[in-house]
């Protein structure tokens, strides 16, 4: 279970520094303040996809709620809404992106 929780966790806080990362951002109060927002976004939506329901429009319900969450945090450390979006929209479409591709290559190479 802690694996099922761990992994995703991981891989999105590193997809998602490296997005700030690769749009300039440098300051450690934002890079430590996205590490934290995933922590307590990341971790209950996918305990409630394990656990409730793992449906299509659930996840995307959920993503878009973590989606505005974030965007309201990045908002206090950035201090403009314009920044806060891009952010978070940014960050959490590649690294929702990015999970997709593996679980797709996974099922590839593991079905046959």
């Amino acid at each position: 279970m802690l694996k099922m929780l761990l992994v995703p966790l991981v891989a999105t806080i590193v997809i998602e520094l490296g997005v700030l990362l690769f749009l300039g951002e440098r300051h450690k109060q934002v890079m430590t303040g996205s590490v934290a927002m995933n922590v307590l976004t990341n971790v209950p939506l996918n305990l409630f996809v394990l656990y409730v329901d793992d449906g299509l429009c659930t996840v995307v319900v959920g993503e878009v709620f973590v989606v505005v969450v974030e965007a309201l945090c990045y908002k206090r450390l950035v201090g403009e809404w314009w920044i806060a979006w891009i952010y978070s929209l940014l960050c959490n479409s590649i690294s929702f992106l990015t999970g997709e591709l593996f679980m797709l290559i996974y099922y590839l190479f593991t079905t046959y």
